[in-house]
């Protein structure tokens, strides 16, 4: 069953943030979900949480209604960060847990195994203010999953942390979806959207743009990206057809083109006396596919 968006909406006087919108993100799956800044997808979010009411439609975990008496069932990791600077992380923590109903022992013995997991042991008494910004993360996602939800959003997980510790949270994330966690997972580096989420959804101005399984997207879409290096300038091949953009590299050219064949008029034309080093076909890239439906780059 999962959860289950049905024609929700919302509106703010005259301005309609988000147009009638129905999603299902089944039980298990890590779900990608995007849009810039203004498309709704903050505002679609504290929906699901409860945090604001939808002005129609219908939102259900599991066939249940998410609200107050639900909350204990979803984690919530914010792009803005809310833990309490001043406050012990171990005390911290403990009152989250306790909030999301977990005994005081139980939360303890969760946020000892999670700071060991993390190797940050040495910070359970010491105040977040004291933490670097990698590490407050590291708290913050502690935070979100310290009560083991059904259900775990996860709004730019990654911020502030170092590819290492990038790595890590990424596992961790990997095994609670294993274990049977739904997560709704939300980036600006698209490219761990596109390879950590099957399916996905992008808003613009609150209408869902793009939605559905990631590789049929790629396929629907139809441009390929083309990378050649080569040892003599190829600037003559952006005037080719079937050559959308064209875009130098120190070593060769990086191309768009509008499908397959296309690259094989491009390999006949290259010079014969020319040294190809590398001709690599590419499936178009998350950041492509949202830059032609929205109009610029996520970032």
């Amino acid at each position: 069953m999962g959860l289950n968006l049905n024609k929700i909406s919302k509106s703010f006087g005259e301005f309609t943030a988000v147009h009638p919108l129905t999603l299902t993100i089944p039980e298990c799956e890590m779900f990608g979900f995007l849009g810039g800044n203004g498309a709704g997808k903050t505002t679609t979010l504290r929906m699901i949480l409860g945090l604001i009411d939808a002005t129609s439609g219908s939102i259900t975990w599991n066939g249940k209604t998410l609200n107050h008496q639900t909350s204990h069932l979803v984690g919530y990791l914010p792009e803005e960060r809310g833990l309490y600077p001043n406050v012990k992380v171990k005390e911290q923590l403990i009152y989250l847990g306790r909030l999301r109903g977990m005994s005081k022992n139980v939360a303890e013995n969760e946020i000892i195994k999670w700071l060991d997991r993390f190797e940050i042991p040495q910070y359970l008494n010491q105040k977040v203010e004291e933490l670097s910004r990698g590490n407050q993360q590291k708290i913050q996602f502690i935070s979100s999953v310290l009560h083991k939800p059904e259900l775990l959003i996860l709004d730019e997980p990654f911020s502030g942390l170092d590819p290492l510790n990038v790595e890590m949270i990424k596992k961790a994330i990997y095994e609670l979806k294993e274990l049977g966690t739904t997560i709704i997972f939300s980036s600006h580096q698209m490219s761990h959207v596109e390879e950590m989420c099957e399916n996905l959804c992008i808003l613009q101005k609150g209408n869902a743009v793009v939605q559905g399984n990631l590789n049929e997207i790629k396929k629907e879409y139809g441009k390929k990206n083309l990378v050649i290096h080569a040892n003599s300038n190829l600037e003559y091949l952006k005037d080719l057809p079937g050559v959308v953009t064209y875009k130098p590299l120190r070593n060769g050219c990086e191309l768009q083109i509008e499908n397959e064949e296309v690259s094989q008029l491009i390999f006949s034309k290259l010079e014969s006396t020319q040294f190809i080093k590398k001709f690599d076909l590419e499936e178009p890239t998350l950041n492509d596919i949202f830059i032609e439906k929205v109009g610029a780059h996520y970032e």
